[in-house]
């Protein structure tokens, strides 16, 4: 695997198919098993924000088991739910009704399942019941949700946006904790004041199998790390915190190599035990942006380890064009949402994609604003501050790959701006290994150094700024 730059493969845009069949499909025919009776059905809201909340409902089985479950609800008029996990849905104007996927419709006596959806508006389920009967625990209320608008006045605008979500990490450069003549990481926090990265890349071995390893090679597996643990621990007793990410530009992903959603799901777990890990990252490039079964592979997983993490913070990283995510990322952030993997944040590499260096900070917003735009027809479940705050943006500290773009202390302090104008959700560079100048002839770029003039951790201090 080359590990001194990443760098971004263009390649056509590809339509994909539809994953999900239409539930109407699935369920044709289908014969539901009446509840026991004390079966029952819990709701509660995992998240809110201003204009909106997540939403999760468990089903528990009483003293007989379920067989099937079918959930339906109402909602009031000016609600509505966005996107939705380990269900299918069957919408009907302001009432909806989930059923059981195939791997959690049947429920133990006394065991549980849930699913979960986003809303936008803030109105509560109301009128709930579990394969016909009323949800017990709180009882529905009896009212029917109006029909036509209410006449009372609209709430006003909201002005103040949802807090990024960062899951913790709000600035995070990336870090190769292995190659690319790492620094002491003790040394580097003490003198930047930045506490969290990102850690790169754990892959699958170069010489094939499903076992994670450092950087593809397999005299690096995670399983036996001490060099990293010993990194990660010291990051953390710093008071920061560490995101893992799978993949890159270079190497075989995990996704690749692993046969099925299963075993990939226990590849990437593996890691987050070894580390303890609340931050996982999917740096999907090259070749496997675009590869509909591995992607499918990838987010069933994702699926896997929420259930298995509650508290597991997933992002997605993509690179970008001149004109924002090109059609085979746009299909990527569809597909997760097709298959009810839930992504916390769109990672944004604003670099290597022929930006112009005298104006790079001026079309870095530019590019960024258009993937804006993308993400709000890809998640019309969120609002503008909302898709903000579920985006992060990537930089490439100095030279980049593509001969066009520079990046400055002075371009990195702008964005800056940027960032905390919008509040976005993370704020992060490529990559802390290259925060330093070069001491030799490099040629235009190089993945130990910025090949620009600094001091040591310059790029680092401004984005240490966003910290929360």
């Amino acid at each position: 695997m080359k590990t001194t730059i990443r760098r971004i493969r263009r390649a056509a845009a590809l339509t994909a198919g539809a994953l999900l069949l239409p539930a109407a499909a699935v369920l044709a025919g289908e014969q539901f098993a009446g509840a026991a009776t004390s079966a029952s059905a819990s709701f509660a809201k995992v998240s809110t924000w201003d204009s909106g909340y997540t939403g999760k409902y468990t089903v528990t089985a009483g003293s007989a088991a379920l067989a099937n479950w079918k959930l339906e609800f109402d909602l009031p008029q000016g609600s509505a739910v966005g996107t939705y996990w380990d269900a299918l849905l069957t919408p009907g104007g302001n009432h909806y009704t989930f059923t059981n996927r195939e791997y959690n419709g049947t429920v133990a006596a006394g065991a549980s399942a849930s699913f979960g959806f986003t809303v936008s508006g803030t109105g509560s389920p109301l009128n709930c019941t579990l394969n016909g009967q009323p949800c017990t625990g709180t009882p529905p209320p009896t009212t029917t949700p109006p029909t036509t608008a209410p006449t009372t006045s609209a709430p006003p605008t909201t002005t103040t946006p949802p807090g990024p979500s960062t899951g913790g990490l709000s600035a995070a450069p990336y870090y190769m904790p292995l190659d690319n003549d790492p620094q002491d990481i003790g040394a580097a926090i003490a003198a930047s004041g930045q506490k969290s990265y990102i850690l790169a890349f754990v892959l699958a071995p170069d010489g094939g199998g499903c076992t994670p390893v450092w950087d593809g090679n397999a005299a690096q597996p995670v399983a036996s790390d001490t060099v990293v643990a010993g990194k990660v621990a010291q990051i953390r007793q710093a008071g920061g915190d560490v995101s893992v990410s799978f993949g890159g530009y270079n190497g075989r992903e995990l996704g690749a190599a692993c046969g099925d959603a299963a075993s990939l799901a226990n590849a990437y777990q593996q890691v987050i035990t070894k580390y303890s890990l609340t931050h996982i990252d999917l740096d999907i490039e090259g070749d496997d942006l675009g590869d509909v079964a591995g992607e499918t592979k990838r987010f069933q997983a994702v699926k896997t380890l929420k259930q298995r993490n509650p508290d597991l913070h997933v992002t997605l990283t993509l690179p970008t064009t001149t004109v924002g995510l090109s059609g085979l990322g746009k299909d990527e952030i569809q597909r997760a949402r097709d298959i009810g993997a839930q992504i916390d944040l769109y990672k944004i590499m604003a670099f290597d994609y022929g930006g112009p260096g005298g104006s790079m900070a001026a079309d870095v917003q530019k590019v960024m604003e258009q993937v804006h735009g993308q993400l709000r027809t890809l998640r019309p479940d969120l609002d503008d501050a909302g898709v903000y705050a579920r985006t992060g943006l990537i930089l490439m500290n100095g030279h980049t790959d593509q001969p066009s773009e520079l990046f400055t202390a002075d371009t990195f302090r702008t964005l800056l701006g940027y960032v905390q104008q919008h509040r976005l959700g993370r704020f992060s560079f490529w990559s802390l290994n290259r925060d330093r100048e070069c001491t030799r002839p490099t040629g235009w770029v190089d993945g130990k150094c910025s090949s620009v003039s600094q001091q040591p951790y310059d790029f680092s201090k401004i984005v240490a700024q966003y910290q929360s």
